[in-house]
């Protein structure tokens, strides 16, 4: 009774599984014991399924395929390679915008003024006629003037794959012209990979392929994976989940255990090993009061974040409780967990309640089901009562939040962390404008921050200046789950068309829905033409400017910004907003509300005081200020009511279970082994399992190792293994090069993840990447034996010939962000040996262990400045046989120096794995 409930569902899991093997009993009695045993002892969990997204997925399939033709050709049965753990992939990290619609075409005043004509949806078709019947130009009916009275009323949902009927004539529409294109050239570009795919659902047992344009990984899991209790064969267990996207952590909002993971452990998972951890402390956050009404699901999100960052929850369960949680929804619940990642802990965990039961309801959970669901919850302790004499569970430490003190912010202009209230927001960046260059300031001169840059773009002349947004992406990535702020965005969007104001035609806006739900309750509640008007159509459905997949800017504006040295503005409604992410000259990127990208998107920049300061002038020559056209809660309240019901929910699922014509159609072998194809530039078999022996081979002795990167702090995933475009002059443009490919057609990094050749030359090529050798951002490195300065991969690709091991120093935070697998494989496969870091991101460094690179870490207080190390020297590692968890290693230095670090192996299992070349070649043996 006395347990966190996230505690209660390792609990039961290690009773299920217990076999006195991978399973013991003592397991389960330490994790009972866990008041007195938290932070001391490590606990296996075997999750009840995977959740795989494309960018991971493919090299985790890539590899199974691998794994296959390795067992086959040491003689084992490559059949019996099969996921053991229920697992399902979801195609959603392909989509890239190629097509979106322009904002209007304005005359210099944004206000108001004689509007110009739509721009081109796309460089394919001409201009259309203006549309009637609330912009669908493609109805068949006689539409007439005589519509106009009736066209504000409710017309029919649009769903991605469904034609819209036209409420007047019920005539077939076709769906918006760039969802279309962008859903060709995705099936056109990718299509070896989703063969691939297709093929992996053919041949191996137990798993599903979610195909494109469903949905987004974490959207899908949230809306139709999930079970919250599994029923296999009136056999009742928990749900719970590990995935390979970092907002796997949103199915937490619904009470199902979850968390993120690299793509390494989740093929172990795959495998039926279980996940070791050492068993978290659970930090208790207390909520209390009432949300401000101008506050959103983000300001909430944000609010919390900050509060749990300073609370230091990294690598540790934070559980809700209090009277304010009854107040959340489920939407604000999956909005709270899914930032998780961002602030550190391994999961945000809400309990099963009362709210979640009435949210199952609306999403299709029938009577029996719900009942069955509710008794066993509350018969193994998982439901959480409401009613406050109900004892709250005892937590490690309790950090108290009141919802009444949370206003609006913003987050940037480089980390998630930084907040910045909404009305401080034009100090703010004059702030940064002057700060040093580092986490937040850019360092421009004073008498450069006026600069004006004149640009021509379209026939008209406009004007940048620092602050200036090019960049405006609604994405509802953290608000996909939740109609409010999406609702927000369109009701804004609708007041602010009706009022005269326009968006800039340059600046690069986008709607990118989560799932067709999300179209489905902007369309139904008739806001998403006002969208639409001001340059947010619908882009396709899939992941896109968050991980770097925006169309480039118009090349006028990209000149004139780097020309000037402008400190140009992204503003978007995603979960990332590292410097350079969204597009190399856009070196400030605020993370906002829906309704607040298109606020900032009309005001054409982030330098503006919303409180005080209109956001453009009306079509009758008025001042529009934001609180003209902000909606009130009760105008969301009733819109949300109204249209947000579920049957969304239910044809959403009938949707993603008939898949897509395109999918459906696309041919794939049925072979037990993958047949490679030598010319693919996208799928290869990769070069883990060439050494894979019936016995381990110990790792090899680390000595007089050259120094391949010196970085500082806060180094990202996306740093070390960027998923965005490739660059034209990057070491993996010159192999695609090589291989007959054109700069069109080299697509993004996070599309070939299957080709280990990319992917390696894509390691260390974030043009971001600050390496203190080279003392500039750039994805360069020194080789030392012959003083060259190289690409990273060039000198890495050297010290393999000459046999010489290298290795990493880094500062703070080593692998913070995104757990991506490859910001393991991709150092691996460079021939790094070991990082020494002064601390580690949690899921990264399991990740190194992983693939077999040994985590090292400085003793507190100490780090290379401290040491007087310079990079420059030759370093030795000797790992004794019988390494044990966070053992101290000696290192000795060319220069004579020796001093300690820590092995940061956190139990046994590691040391298994990373004596064993990574999890890899030790599942593979099973198999021997």
């Amino acid at each position: 009774d006395t347990l966190p409930y996230s505690i209660r569902v390792l609990f039961e899991s290690s009773v299920r599984n217990c076999d006195g093997f991978l399973v013991k009993e003592t397991d389960a009695m330490n994790i009972l014991d866990w008041k007195t045993k938290q932070n001391q002892v490590e606990v296996p969990f075997c999750p009840a399924r995977v959740v795989l997204q494309d960018f991971t997925g493919i090299p985790a399939m890539v590899d199974f395929a691998a794994m296959r033709e390795a067992v086959r050709n040491a003689g084992g049965d490559p059949v019996k390679v099969n996921p053991a753990c229920p697992t399902d992939l979801t195609v959603d990290h392909s989509l890239q915008i190629d097509f979106s619609k322009c904002a209007i075409q304005n005359a210099p005043n944004p206000g108001g003024g004689e509007q110009k004509p739509l721009a081109r949806l796309s460089p394919l078709k001409p201009p259309r006629k203006p549309p009637p019947c609330r912009g669908h130009g493609g109805c068949r009916g006689s539409c007439g003037a005589g519509d106009g009275g009736r066209a504000s009323g409710h017309f029919s949902a649009q769903i991605e794959n469904t034609p819209i009927l036209c409420p007047f004539h019920l005539q077939p529409v076709p769906e918006p012209e760039t969802v279309l294109k962008n859903q060709e050239m995705e099936f056109g570009r990718n299509r070896e990979r989703l063969q691939f795919f297709k093929w992996s659902s053919k041949v191996f047992e137990n798993i599903s392929i979610i195909p494109p344009e469903t949905g987004m990984a974490h959207q899908v899991n949230l809306e139709y994976l999930s079970r919250v209790v599994f029923d296999v064969k009136n056999f009742l267990h928990p749900d719970s989940v590990v995935g390979t996207d970092s907002h796997t952590t949103m199915v937490n909002g619904l009470g199902i255990l979850g968390w993120g993971v690299g793509g390494i452990e989740a093929e172990a998972v795959m495998l039926g090993m279980p996940l070791t951890l050492t068993l978290p402390e659970v930090v208790g956050c207390e909520l209390t009061g009432t949300v401000s009404p101008l506050a959103t699901s983000i300001d909430i999100v944000l609010s919390i974040t900050k509060h749990l960052r300073q609370a230091d929850v990294a690598g540790k369960f934070v559980e809700f409780f209090g009277s304010g949680v009854s107040q959340l929804s489920i939407a604000d619940r999956t909005t709270i967990a899914n930032m998780c990642p961002e602030y550190g802990a391994i999961l945000s965990f809400f309990p099963v309640d009362n709210v979640t039961l009435k949210h199952l309801k609306h999403a299709g959970f029938d009577k029996a089901k719900l009942e069955v669901t509710e008794a066993y919850l509350k018969a193994v302790k998982l439901f959480r009562n409401d009613e406050s004499s109900s004892r709250e569970p005892e937590y490690s430490q309790v950090v108290q939040v009141s919802l009444s003190s949370i206003i609006p912010y913003v987050s940037g202009p480089k980390r998630s962390q930084d907040r910045v209230a909404v009305n401080n927001m034009k100090s703010d960046f004059q702030a940064c404008l002057n700060e040093k260059s580092g986490v937040k300031g850019f360092q421009i001169a004073a008498e450069k921050q006026n600069d004006v840059v004149p640009v021509q773009y379209e026939g008209n002349e406009y004007k940048l200046s620092h602050g200036c947004v090019v960049i405006a992406a609604v994405i509802s990535c953290t608000n996909n789950c939740n109609p409010s702020v999406m609702l927000a965005a369109g009701l804004l969007a609708k007041k602010a068309v009706e009022a005269g104001l326009v968006v800039k035609p340059y600046i690069r806006t986008s709607l990118s829905p989560g799932s067709g739900m999300v179209t489905h309750y902007l369309s139904s509640s008739g806001v998403l033409p006002y969208l639409s008007k001001l340059g947010f159509e619908v882009v396709g459905y899939g992941c896109s400017t968050c991980v770097g997949n925006t169309a480039p800017l118009p090349e006028a504006i990209r000149n004139a910004i780097k020309q000037g040295d402008i400190i140009a503005c992204g503003v978007l409604s995603g979960t990332k907003n590292f410097e350079g992410c969204l597009c190399d000259c856009v070196r400030a990127n605020y993370l906002a509300s829906p309704p607040l990208v298109v606020a900032y998107a009309i005001a054409g920049t982030v330098q503006i005081d919303l409180d005080t300061e209109p956001l453009g002038t009306g079509s009758n020559g008025r001042s529009i200020y934001l609180r003209d056209i902000w909606p009130t809660r009760q105008e969301l309240h009733t819109v949300e009511e109204e249209y947000v019901i579920s049957s969304m929910f239910k044809e959403l699922k009938e949707k993603m279970e008939k898949g897509n014509k395109r999918w459906n159609l696309l041919e794939a072998p049925e072979s037990t082994l993958f047949p490679w194809d030598l010319k693919s530039t996208y799928i290869r078999c990769p070069s883990f399992f060439d050494k894979l022996a019936k016995e381990a081979v110990p790792p090899p002795v680390v000595e007089n190792a050259h120094v391949l990167l010196f970085l500082g702090d806060s180094v990202t995933t996306d740093h070390i293994s960027p998923a965005g475009s490739i660059a034209r002059s990057s070491a993996a443009a010159k192999y695609l090069t090589s291989k007959g490919l054109t700069p069109r057609e080299f697509n993004s990094y996070g599309a070939r993840r299957g080709n280990d050749a990319v992917m390696t030359r894509g390691t260390f090529a974030n043009i971001k990447l600050l390496n203190k050798f080279i003392g500039k951002p750039a994805p360069k490195t020194v080789h030392f034996p012959s003083g060259q300065t190289l690409d990273v991969f060039e000198a890495a690709e050297l010290y393999q010939r000459e046999g010489i091991p290298v290795i990493i120093l880094a500062g703070k935070k080593y692998g913070l962000g995104s757990s991506r697998d490859w910001a393991a494989k991709g150092p691996f496969l460079l021939g790094v040996k070991a990082v020494l870091a002064e601390s580690y991101e949690k899921v990264h460094r399991s990740q190194l262990i992983g693939i077999g690179i040994a985590p090292l870490q400085f003793r507190p207080g100490e780090n290379p400045s401290t040491l007087g190390l310079t990079g420059r020297e030759q370093f030795s590692i000797l790992f004794p046989p019988d390494l044990s968890p966070r053992m101290t290693l000696d290192i000795k230095t060319s220069t004579g120096k020796v001093f300690s670090v820590i092995a940061l192996f956190e139990n046994n299992m590691e040391i298994t794995l990373y004596k064993n070349g990574g999890s890899l070649n030790f599942v593979a043996r099973r198999f021997l």
